[in-house]
Formats: structure tokens, C-alpha cells, sequence
């Protein structure tokens, strides 16, 4: 295992570019985020948008990371299939799984978001889900790159809608990217949080990486989903989730990735403390790599 850091922590810490704050960390890896305008940001000029379906902008990005000594682990996607725009959402989803497979990158991050899915159903929203995910890896077959299904949101929690959608698409190449916080903000108790890693660790592809400090007397409780995130959501060494026993339950199923840092925390400090939060969330988790 490695750490890497979402592109967007990174300028939130305050640093003036993707390079110089892996550098400030000691990381080299990094998640990069692409918009449906096929945008990705450069790692060394953030106000530069280098375009994923261009080859001389994919070039710019390879010359990046080859000068810097970083290497792009994953794109992150938004995608939402609960909207009126599926078939072009695919249609991007594929653009981005060609250009993460001539970069080397094997992982992508995919949203469980589906608009609208309570008016729906879950069954017909894991369908609609399923099918366009479907599309996607049908139409890359012959790529190795692999989506990682984020457990995010009211509805990519549901161990049960995870479960299904994993055994509809059937395929090795569809897994979960694990967000460590989010089971346990949506408010499943501390100990069942871990059984649900166990559970789908198998299938990790990507990783997130933030940690919530609750009182103790509601850690164990099944709380509203999001209860007081704001005010409890802490840096990833101060949390409830003990991200050893994290680590230790993704090696255990054989996942050789990233842990990658999303604090989502820094908000709660000064743009100068920033920097030191993000530096002792990387020290404190290359130090769990480091003992593994």
C-alpha cells in the first residue's frame, strides 16, 4: 500500500500547485479529478484545464507526472445516473476510462449518486445503475482499468445496494472505492462500520481516506444520517476510525493501493494550519504503511 491526496485537498491545504504540495508531503500519488467538460487540472499550473480527449493535453499531463516523480493513481467522477443525461454521462465515463488506460492509471472513482432514487426505489435505481455501468465496462473491454464505486451519499452507504449492484454487473473489474468516513457518517455504528469493510474489502479498488470524532456515548449508536458532521468531522489521526485496523483489514484481503487523504476537515482551520493537518495525515498514514 501507498498514500496518496485528491487534487482538490491539495490546493485547499494552500499550496500554489498540485506538485509543490505533494512535495511539501512527502506523497506521490495523487487522484485527479475530471469534469464533465472532460477537464482535468494541471498538476503544475492549477488555473491551466488540460482536456482528457486531447492528445498533445494528455502529453502535457504525462510530461507532468514524469518531471515531478508523481504518478496519477486515479480520476475521480461525478457522475449521477439519475438524471435525464445518462447515455452522455456514459459516453464521458468511457472517454475517461481510454485516456486513464493509455496514463497507466488502473482505478477510477465512480459516484453512487442517482438522483431521485427514493421516489424510485432502490431496486430500480441499483437497475438503472447497473445498466449503465454495464455500458461502460462493455465499451472499454479491452482496457485493465477498473471503477471503484464510492460508498457516498444517502444511497452508496446501503451495504444491500453495494451487494446488488456488484452481483448485477458481475464483473472483476467493478469494485468499491472505500471512503473510510463515510459508513460512519451516514451513521452506521462504530463496530458495524468495520464489519462492512470486512465485507466488501475483497472488492477495493481506490480508497478515500477522513475520520469523524464522535462523543463516545453515540459512537455505537445508529445516529441520523450526517448527524453534526460539521462539527465532528476531525483530522484523519483524531477520529473514532482507527485507520490500523483499516489498513490492516485491506491487507488482509490483498489490496496493494493507495490510502488516499480527503480531510475533509481542513475547512475547520486557519489557511495556515492547513498545511501542518494535511502533513500529519500523511505522516500518520505512511507510518501505518510503513508497519504493515
Amino acid at each position: 500500500m501507498f498514500v496518496s491526496i485528491r487534487d482538490d485537498v491539495v490546493l485547499h491545504g494552500g499550496f500554489p500547485s498540485v506538485v509543490e504540495g505533494l512535495s511539501f508531503l512527502g506523497i506521490y500519488a495523487v487522484e485527479v479529478s475530471v469534469g464533465r467538460d472532460f477537464s482535468a487540472r494541471s498538476l503544475t499550473s492549477p488555473n491551466q484545464k488540460l482536456d482528457i480527449r486531447s492528445d498533445n493535453d494528455l502529453t502535457i499531463l504525462e510530461r507532468e507526472t514524469s518531471q515531478s516523480g508523481i504518478r496519477i493513481c486515479a480520476f475521480l467522477l461525478g457522475n449521477d445516473f439519475g438524471r435525464e443525461d445518462a447515455k452522455e454521462q456514459v459516453e464521458w465515463m468511457v472517454e475517461v476510462v481510454n485516456a486513464a488506460h493509455r496514463l497507466g492509471i488502473s482505478a477510477i472513482r465512480v459516484d453512487a449518486i442517482v438522483s431521485g432514487w427514493e421516489g424510485m426505489g432502490i431496486d430500480k435505481a441499483i437497475n438503472l445503475f447497473a445498466e449503465n455501468i454495464k455500458k461502460v465496462l462493455d465499451e472499454t473491454e479491452n482496457t485493465d482499468v477498473h471503477l471503484g464505486i464510492e460508498n457516498h451519499g444517502t444511497l452508496g452507504n446501503r451495504p444491500e445496494f453495494l451487494q446488488a449492484v456488484f452481483d448485477a454487473v458481475n464483473s472483476p473489474r467493478l469494485g468499491l472505492t472505500l471512503d473510510s468516513g463515510n459508513f460512519y457518517w451516514f451513521g452506521h455504528p462504530l463496530s458495524q462500520v468495520y464489519e462492512i469493510m470486512r465485507q466488501f474489502a475483497s472488492r477495493v479498488k481506490h480508497t478515500h481516506i477522513k475520520n469523524i470524532s464522535y462523543p463516545q456515548e453515540i459512537r455505537e449508536q445508529q445516529r441520523p444520517i450526517g448527524y453534526e458532521y460539521g462539527k465532528y468531522v476531525c483530522p484523519i489521526p483524531d477520529g473514532d476510525i482507527d485507520h490500523e485496523v483499516v489498513a490492516s483489514i485491506l491487507k488482509e484481503a490483498g489490496y496493494a493501493g493507495d490510502l488516499c487523504i480527503e480531510d475533509e476537515s481542513l475547512g475547520k482551520f486557519s489557511p495556515e494550519e492547513r498545511r501542518d493537518v494535511l502533513k500529519r495525515d500523511a505522516e500518520y498514514l505512511k507510518s501505518l504503511v510503513s508497519k504493515l
